[in-house]
């Protein structure tokens, strides 16, 4: 499937396992990503993210953002949108 790139992780944080990610492009709940690194290989669905602790359905480029991840991710991760195509 075709890929976009959308961002970047700056963070990681442990517990409760939430990536940091500094967007380039816009991201919406529902969206599919792909984060990709040396060796950190996640595609999943984006069910909830955050902009300051709070909840947001979307969030365009330049926004941080947190979303909860099923496994570790590191600094430097290259964050891509999952494109149907």
């Amino acid at each position: 499937m075709p890929e976009e790139k959308i961002g970047e992780v700056i963070h990681f944080f442990a517990k409760p396992m939430v990536a940091a990610i500094k967007l380039s492009a816009t991201l919406t709940v529902g969206d599919k990503i792909h984060i990709k690194g040396s060796t950190t290989d996640v595609t999943m669905d984006v069910t909830s993210m955050q902009i300051d602790r709070n909840a947001v359905d979307s969030a365009d480029a330049g926004a941080d953002v947190g979303i909860q991840i099923p496994e570790r991710a590191r600094q430097g991760d290259a964050v891509f949108k999952v494109t149907d195509g």
